[in-house]
C-alpha cells in the first residue's frame, strides 16, 4: 500500500491536468482533482471516484486498439457528467466540436482567394459581373469570418481579442469590412480587392500563429478583465487595421503606377482619397484606443504611462498617422509622397504588432514571442522597396500621362468613383 500512496504522491506533485470533476458541482465547482490526488483521495476514502474508474477503461481500450469498447467509455463518461450537472460544459464542448470540424476561417480563406482573383481581374478590365462577383465572394467569406469570431467569443467568453493569434483573424475581419465599404463609396474594385487581399494575408499569419498550440489559452491576470478587452484592446485593433489598409492602399498605387498603365489620374485621385478616409479613421481609434491603454495600465501597474515597448509602439502608430495628416493639411507632400507615407505605416503598424514582441522586455510579457523574425525583415524590405521605387521620377513611371494611350486617360468607371457617392 505505501508503494502506491507514494507513487499517488509523485502523480499529485507533477500537477498533471485536472482531469477528475467534483461528484457535486453545485456545492464544490472548483474541485478538480488531478490523477494523482485523486487516487490519493480514494485511498483515504476506501472509495475510487468513478470517473477514474472510466478513464481506466478507456486506457485499457485504447492499448488493446478496441474502438468498440474507448466509445463506450467516452459514452459512460459523458452520460455520468450529464447526471451530475454538468450539461453546460458538455454543450461547449460540443459546440467547441462543431467549430474546429466546421473550420470557418479555413473556408473563408479559400473564399477569399477566389474573391482576391476575381477583382484582379476585374481591376484591370473593368468587367462590372466580374467586380459583382469579387463583392458577393468577400461578402461571403466575411459571413464566414464573423461566424468564426462569434464561435470564439462564445466558446471563450471574451471579446474577440485575447491574444496574437485572435489580434490576426479580427484585424482580417476589420480590415475587410472597411474595404467592402469602401468599395461601395467607390466602385473601382479597389476596395473589394484590398480586402480579400488582407483577409488572405491575415489567415495565413493566423494560422501559423495557431501551431504554436492552443488559441484559446488561459488568460494572464493583468488580461482577465472583459471591459478593457472590449475597449482598449478592440479599438486599438482597429487602429492596426486601418493603418495597414490604407498602407495596402499605397502599396497598390506605387504598383499600378510603376509597372502599368492602369493608374489613371481619376483612378489616382480615388485611391488617394481613401488613403486619406482610411487613416482618419486609423488615427481616431489607435489615439483612442493608446488613451484607452495609459488608463489601464494605471489602474494595473499604478502609471498612465511608463515607456514600455508596446506603449512606445502604440504612440508610433499615433503620431505616425498624425505625420500623414498633417503633410496632407499643410501641403507639405504632394500625392506620391503621401502614398510613400501611407506605405511606410505598414512598418510602424508591423513594427507595434510583431516587432516589440520580438525584444522580450516589458510589463507586456504575455504577448512575447521569437519567431517570424525572418518574415518581419521579409516584409520591411519589400515596404522599402515599393517606397523606393514609388521615389522613382514620374517620368520612370509607367502610368506617366505621357506614356498613356488617350483610351486609358479616362475610364467611365475611375471617373464615377473618383468621388464619394
Amino acid at each position: 500500500l505505501s508503494g502506491f500512496v507514494q507513487s499517488f504522491s509523485q502523480l499529485e506533485r507533477m500537477a498533471m491536468p485536472l482531469i477528475v470533476p467534483p461528484t457535486d458541482p453545485v456545492k464544490n465547482p472548483n474541485g478538480w482533482l488531478n490523477a494523482g490526488a485523486a487516487l490519493l483521495e480514494a485511498v483515504r476514502a476506501r472509495e475510487v471516484h468513478p470517473v477514474l474508474i472510466i478513464y481506466a477503461k478507456m486506457a485499457d481500450a485504447s492499448r488493446a486498439g478496441n474502438a468498440t469498447e474507448f466509445n463506450q467509455a467516452v459514452g459512460e463518461l459523458r452520460q455520468w457528467l450529464a447526471d451530475k450537472g454538468f450539461t453546460k460544459p458538455l454543450k461547449k464542448a460540443r459546440a467547441e466540436f462543431f467549430f474546429n470540424h466546421f473550420q470557418p476561417f479555413y473556408k473563408a480563406t479559400v473564399i477569399y482567394v477566389l474573391a482576391f482573383l476575381l477583382a484582379a481581374v476585374s481591376l484591370f478590365n473593368l468587367s462590372s459581373w466580374l467586380r459583382k462577383s469579387a463583392i458577393n465572394a468577400t461578402f461571403i467569406a466575411l459571413l464566414l469570418h464573423t461566424t468564426g469570431l462569434v464561435f470564439r467569443m462564445a466558446l471563450e467568453g471574451r471579446p474577440p481579442v485575447t491574444n496574437l493569434y485572435s489580434s490576426a483573424v479580427f484585424i482580417g475581419w476589420a480590415a475587410v469590412l472597411i474595404g467592402l465599404a469602401l468599395e461601395r463609396y467607390f466602385p473601382l474594385a479597389i476596395g473589394v480587392f484590398m480586402a480579400s487581399a488582407i483577409g488572405i494575408a491575415t489567415q495565413i499569419i493566423a494560422h501559423n500563429l495557431a501551431l504554436g498550440g492552443d488559441t484559446m489559452e488561459m488568460l494572464r491576470a493583468v488580461l482577465d478583465t472583459n471591459f478593457w478587452l472590449a475597449t482598449h484592446v478592440i479599438t486599438i485593433t482597429l487602429g492596426y487595421s486601418a493603418t495597414f489598409l490604407a498602407g495596402f492602399f499605397g502599396l497598390l498605387y506605387v504598383l499600378l503606377g510603376v509597372f502599368s498603365r492602369r493608374l489613371t489620374p481619376e483612378l489616382a485621385q480615388a485611391l488617394h482619397r481613401m488613403v486619406y478616409a482610411t487613416t482618419c479613421f486609423a488615427a481616431l481609434f489607435s489615439f483612442t484606443g493608446t488613451v484607452l491603454g495609459g488608463i489601464w495600465a494605471d489602474q494595473s501597474w499604478g502609471r498612465f504611462w511608463g515607456w514600455d515597448p508596446k506603449e512606445n509602439g502604440a504612440l508610433i502608430i499615433v503620431l505616425w498617422n498624425a505625420v500623414y495628416l498633417h503633410a496632407r493639411w499643410g501641403k507639405l507632400l504632394e500625392e506620391r509622397g503621401l502614398m510613400n507615407v501611407a506605405i511606410f505605416g505598414n512598418v510602424v503598424t508591423a513594427w507595434s504588432w510583431f516587432g516589440v514582441n520580438m525584444l522580450g522586455v516589458g510589463l507586456h510579457s504575455y504577448g512575447f514571442m521569437d519567431a517570424a523574425f525572418k518574415a518581419l525583415l521579409i516584409f520591411v524590405g519589400f515596404q522599402i522597396a515599393v517606397i523606393a521605387l514609388g521615389c522613382l521620377p514620374i517620368r520612370m513611371w509607367k502610368s506617366h500621362p505621357d506614356k498613356q494611350p488617350d483610351a486609358l486617360q479616362s475610364t467611365p468607371g475611375a471617373a464615377q468613383a473618383a468621388t464619394p457617392q
